[in-house]
């Protein structure tokens, strides 16, 4: 299964970059409690462990490629995909993110990304 949204942020995409691969700034911008880097081949963990995974791609200010797993997935289901774009226009930035590799039981994640990071970080940048 593959989840695609879209939304915009009165931000820079350099903010959003620099918050999303920081613990203290992932933290602060979703409400959970995170770990982050900026190199690849780093974990992460995201939501009071909730979720987990790694950097597989960072083009700083543009693109972010994490695998990305959460403690409901099943031990034998591997893990998923996030991929988030960023493009800056006029001082606000669209965040694409495509979520793919997602388990069939996991359409959830949908309002997942609304309620624990869109709506969190709109409040965040603003």
């Amino acid at each position: 299964m593959e989840i695609v949204l879209k939304t915009t942020f009165n931000t820079s995409a350099t903010a959003i970059y620099d918050a999303w691969l920081s613990s203290e700034g992932h933290t602060k911008m979703t409400g959970g409690e995170a770990t982050a880097c900026k190199k690849v081949g780093e974990g992460f963990s995201a939501w009071d462990g909730y979720i987990n995974g790694s950097n597989l791609v960072l083009e700083e200010n543009e693109r972010i490629v994490q695998s990305w797993r959460t403690s409901q997935f099943l031990d034998h289901e591997p893990d998923s995909q996030i991929e988030i774009l960023l493009e800056e226009t006029n001082g606000s930035t669209q965040l694409t993110l495509r979520h793919t590799q997602v388990p069939e039981s996991g359409e959830h994640y949908r309002k997942g990304w609304d309620e624990h990071y869109f709506q969190p970080m709109k409040k965040y940048f603003s």
